[in-house]
């Protein structure tokens, strides 16, 4: 399916810059506007509707912050949109207007100023029309930022790709709470030399655009978020812990580690699962892998292959290795060397 063209242009855009960046956009043309939706989304088809009583006029306002990119979206005129798989979590919120979509096997869905939806980073995606008068908040959040923040706020790997419903109730509580804060943010950024530009603030609206993500939106770990203060690790795994987060390349064995937290192996691996969630071996292979992504973002890609890194790292069977590290990161090995460095 190509892109139609659709007259005139009247175009401009403004670099990213700093801790937060972005740009407006205006154009008549929907080659245009298809390549500048690639640039800051993900790469797609797009072509006009037939309406005839709606002129295509895109108006893109779009904010990078770290992870994020948050976008004030129009066309103007009906059109429908193809891609592949995003690679990335994405949440349409319509302020006006509606999005009708379809991802991976799954049913038709609709975004209304009632409830947005949030699409996986896996699948193909079809936006089937995109209604001319549907003006949206289009959010794309990184899958390894998001899988990363949850990690952190649990205080466990979460099993398997982060699994979200995809309605999310945008008129009341989180939801509306979520799309007011990111197009606050979007705004501050888009409006000139702001603090949100700042790296001592940018920093923590990325945090907390994140966390009030994952409070919003459904999900099996919510009840571990709405009550935070209730897992504390023992001693004996935060010993364990520490040591793997400080010689991650140390060839750990389970009686050694065992022997760092002084239990006995049998109690450091039922801590293990009740406390972190997955063995102590486990954990370990999570922290190298984190490293690994580390030094292929760190990287450039003639600098290094991905064997190398992950052999490095002590992982040995590749197939297994690019198959864990594309469900914990939502992306291959490889696409972190090649967009990393």
């Amino acid at each position: 399916m190509g892109a139609v063209g659709a007259g005139g242009t009247v175009a401009g855009a403004v670099g990213r810059a700093g801790p937060a960046g972005g740009g407006s956009f205006r154009t008549g043309d929907v080659d245009e506007a298809r390549e500048e939706l690639d640039a800051r989304y993900y790469t797609s088809r797009m072509e006009l509707v037939e309406h005839r009583s709606r002129t295509f006029a895109a108006r893109f306002d779009t904010v990078v912050l770290g992870p994020l990119v948050i976008g004030d979206l129009s066309c103007g005129a009906d059109v429908r949109m193809s891609f592949g798989e995003l690679g990335a979590y994405h949440l349409n919120a319509p302020l006006t207007g509606t999005m009708e979509l379809r991802q991976g096997g799954g049913p038709p869905l609709v975004a209304t100023p009632a409830e947005g939806l949030l699409l996986d980073p896996a699948g193909d995606t079809f936006l089937d029309r995109w209604s001319g008068d549907c003006r949206t908040l289009a959010v794309k959040i990184g899958a390894a930022a998001l899988r990363e923040r949850l990690e952190q706020l649990t205080g466990r790997p979460p099993r398997g790709p982060l699994a979200f419903a995809p309605r999310l109730d945008i008129t009341r509580g989180p939801g509306l709470g979520w799309v007011r804060l990111a197009r606050r943010v979007a705004h501050e950024a888009l409006a000139g030399e702001g603090l949100v530009r700042h790296e001592l603030v940018a920093g923590p609206l990325q945090e907390a655009l994140l966390n009030g993500l994952l409070l919003a939106a459904e999900h099996p770990w919510r009840e571990a978020l709405d009550h935070p203060g209730e897992t504390r690790r023992p001693a004996p795994v935060k010993r364990v812990m520490d040591a793997v987060r400080e010689r991650p390349e140390h060839p750990f064995t389970t009686t050694e580690l065992a022997a760092l937290a002084r239990v006995s192996v049998r109690r450091l691996q039922e801590s293990f699962r009740e406390y972190v969630g997955v063995s102590p071996m486990a954990y370990v292979r999570e922290v190298r892998l984190d490293r690994v992504r580390e030094e292929l973002r760190a990287a450039a890609p003639d600098e290094v292959s991905v064997s190398e890194v992950a052999w490095r790292w002590g992982f040995g069977h590749q197939g297994r290795f690019a198959a864990r590290y594309r469900e914990k990161y939502g992306e291959s090995p490889s696409r972190t060397l090649r967009t990393g460095g």
